[in-house]
């Protein structure tokens, strides 16, 4: 976690210039990010993505974070596979704006996809470059030489050979060549095998491993002192109680933005709440109530954009209307925002568990009045992500802290109420759907009208999307609205539908709103799946009998089937109802089918028994990770579903703590159980937000089948009685 880029250039036995430069690099734009404009890398250097150390082990470089998904040990095992090399061998590092290319944010499911498959085409190539230069300094037939076990290997008379050997201390400075052949498939020692995470073990123990965990000789604790709202100004400082607490070593104030500093850390938490019970903040409120923001997002919503339009509307015959909601909802990362920094002969460093370390510091130095280049991050894991949530606001923080108190580290932790009270949340949804069925009782016409906020938030360079710059400036901070497409994501059904119209309503909401897991593709699933359950019966036939007779790609069929099968023995009781959901991620990530078993309890609340997945995402590169990711997409899908919702009044967030938002417990989590359809000879496809929609979709459509309520609004316990 310390490395710094001297011994980084010392282990790696060579000065590496220009890992952030990358001449001849050429650069594409993700437009399935929903940034909309993270920078790609299409073939560099090799060195800039694999490098030979000086005891023989492999370093990978990446720009991604590990955010929980298990990025690291899924790029460690292509790159052993491709350079054939033990993968106890390979040590993958993970962005720092000084050392790893840009690789924008670790988001929309794109981290095998995007950044595993560069490296798998760089170690290949790095496999060939090694080759040919060990014909030449061997003077061996290239077609005579191999590699095993991370040697090359002269076929004849067995002559082994290290890499540093061959390479005589330098990097492969060759251009990776997309041409390269790839190891074949039916090789293969760890792709499509479950390698286990080393970090797990860590985690299980408690040891150090998230941003919350880093200490540094002659560490500050601090705190900022704030107003329970983020849209209250200061009206009165009164330090003076706060600074007469033992141990607090400053206390700074820049306009309006109050951080405190202390040798222990309860002793900077005391002097912050000292100061919060004596400043005095305005009260800038909300435009608008908890209970009347259904009917206030239709109000404040621009006029409609036509995302999509297909054939001619014809809604006859036999039709059909429904109206679907989902609330506001929080990333709830189990350990609050938490950051590191320090400032240094004018430079500042900061440890941050951002999902994105380039664009973050594109921001902060626009903050801080400083040049990018003197500004440093490097990423950590954090405990708990799931988007943009508010790391990157407290790496800001601690930023601030550290440029106004030089040559200190300094960690800034946010506490639970800050954290659910002033993150970006995921925004409220309305969904209006209606359809009509032809003679046959299949679907004839579609249209959906989809109510939105932004989907993304994000730094990306802007000081203006940081919670503090309007208390650090004293500017009026007016956030840039960013991507909008996240609204209308998987809002086109992944069904054949001759005549389909799709009609965007976006608003800008009363509380702040970023990019959580899946983005709009939950609420749209959730409505489009419920929705599909709700024609089947119209038509008098099977619900998934009736999203098979819909579909045209067989790999979804697929994957609909086999979650039939998995759950071909279950009989529901009384009271216990089975129902199922399916999406293609995106209309073109991975496909996943999800059935689920629930029970209506005796105090009328609905319990999740048990929850199948069924999944295709092409290639597999690890069925564990893939797994996990499915699973521990169905269990916060069941908690968004059943329980999570952002409640405020007029002047604050009331939500703010376990109590006010509740999350599944333990004793309540499903049993899940999850198959992969392994397609090894198809590419790898995002993985990480496949399972929340068709999740939620399966518990409303089960309690349906238990109860003969269709809720239509989300979370179910709250409206299951009403």
């Amino acid at each position: 976690m310390r490395l710094n880029r001297r011994s980084f250039i010392k282990n790696t036995g060579y000065v590496a210039v220009g890992f952030t430069l990358f001449p001849n690099v050429h650069w594409i734009l993700d437009t399935d990010c929903e940034t909309n404009h993270s920078p790609i890398i299409d073939a560099p250097a090799i060195r800039d993505w694999i490098q030979i150390l000086e005891d023989g082990n492999i370093r990978v470089i990446t720009g991604k974070m590990e955010l929980g998904q298990g990025i690291r040990i899924a790029i460690a095992q292509v790159a052993a596979e491709e350079l054939n090399t033990p993968i106890e061998r390979i040590e993958v590092f993970l962005a720092d704006t000084e050392i790893t290319p840009n690789e924008g944010y670790t988001a929309g499911s794109q981290s095998i996809v995007r950044s595993a498959m560069a490296v798998r085409q760089a170690a290949a190539a790095a496999a060939e470059v090694l080759l040919g230069k060990a014909s030449a300094e061997l003077g061996i037939d290239k077609n005579e030489l191999n590699i095993q076990n991370g040697y090359i290997i002269a076929k004849k008379d067995g002559g082994r050979f290290t890499f540093r050997e061959i390479l005589k201390g330098a990097q492969l400075e060759e251009n990776t060549d997309k041409s390269t052949k790839l190891k074949p498939k039916n090789q293969y020692r760890y792709v499509g095998h479950p390698v286990p995470r080393k970090d797990i073990e860590k985690m299980v123990r408690g040891k150090s491993v998230y941003v919350q965990d880093l200490r540094f000789p002659g560490m500050l604790h601090a705190r900022i002192a704030r107003s329970s709202s983020y849209r209250s100004k200061l009206i009165e400082y009164n330090p003076d109680n706060a600074e007469k607490i033992n141990d607090v070593v400053k206390i700074i104030r820049t306009n309006d933005f109050i951080g405190v500093l202390a040798h222990e850390e309860y002793q900077a938490i005391k002097a912050k709440r000292q100061l919060e019970q004596d400043c005095i903040w305005s009260k800038n409120g909300f435009t608008v109530e908890f209970d009347n923001l259904k009917d206030h997002i239709k109000d404040i919503a621009e006029p409609p954009v036509q995302v999509q339009n297909k054939g001619s509307l014809h809604l006859t015959n036999k039709t059909h209307k429904a109206e679907y909601y989902k609330p506001y909802i929080m990333h709830g990362a189990n350990g609050p925002s938490c950051a590191v920094a320090i400032c240094k002969n004018g430079k500042v460093h900061i440890w941050s568990h951002t999902q994105g370390v380039f664009p973050l510091r594109g921001a902060i130095a626009q903050l801080l009045d400083f040049s990018e280049e003197d500004v440093r991050i490097t990423g950590v894991p954090g405990a708990g992500c799931y988007g943009h949530n508010a790391a990157d606001d407290a790496a800001a923080e601690a930023a601030i802290l550290a440029v106004e108190y030089p040559n200190h580290y300094i960690r800034l932790q946010w506490d639970r109420t800050e954290e659910h009270g002033l993150e970006p949340y995921g925004c409220a949804m309305i969904m209006d759907l209606e359809a009509s069925l032809s003679a046959d009782g299949k679907i004839d016409s579609w249209q959906c009208n989809v109510w939105s906020d932004s989907h993304s938030t994000r730094p990306s360079g802007n000081e203006m999307n940081l919670l503090p710059t309007g208390s650090y400036k004293t500017i009026s901070v007016n956030i840039p609205q960013g991507y909008r497409g996240g609204g209308y994501r998987n809002a086109d059904p992944y069904y054949s539908i001759p005549n389909l119209s799709i009609d965007a309503h976006f608003y800008n909401g009363p509380l702040r709103v970023s990019s959580l897991r899946s983005l709009g593709a939950f609420a749209n699933i959730f409505a489009i799946e419920c929705f599909m359950d709700e024609l089947a019966e119209l038509a008098g036939i099977d619900p998934v009998q009736f999203r098979i007779q819909h579909i045209d790609d067989n790999r979804a069929r697929e994957v609909l089937e086999k979650v039939v099968m998995m759950t071909s023995g279950i009989t529901p009781n009384q009271n216990q109802g089975l129902g199922f959901g399916f999406s293609r991620y995106k209309n073109s990530a991975s496909y996943c089918a999800v059935a689920a078993l629930i029970s209506i309890e005796r105090d009328k609340t609905i319990k999740v028994q048990k929850m199948w997945a069924a999944i295709d995402s092409g290639e597999v590169i690890n069925p564990d990770g893939l797994t996990n990711q499915t699973e521990g997409g169905m269990i916060q899908s069941a908690s968004w579903t059943l329980l999570e919702e952002v409640k405020f009044h007029r002047n604050n967030i009331t939500s703010r703590d376990w109590y006010s938002y509740p999350i599944l417990r333990f004793p309540d989590t499903p049993e899940v159980e999850v198959e992969i359809i392994n397609r090894p000879y198809e590419p790898p496809m995002g993985a990480g937000e496949a399972a929340q929609g068709p999740s939620s979709a399966a518990i409303a459509n089960a309690v349906y089948q238990a109860s003969g309520k269709r809720i239509r609004n989300l979370p179910l316990n709250r409206y299951f009685n009403l």
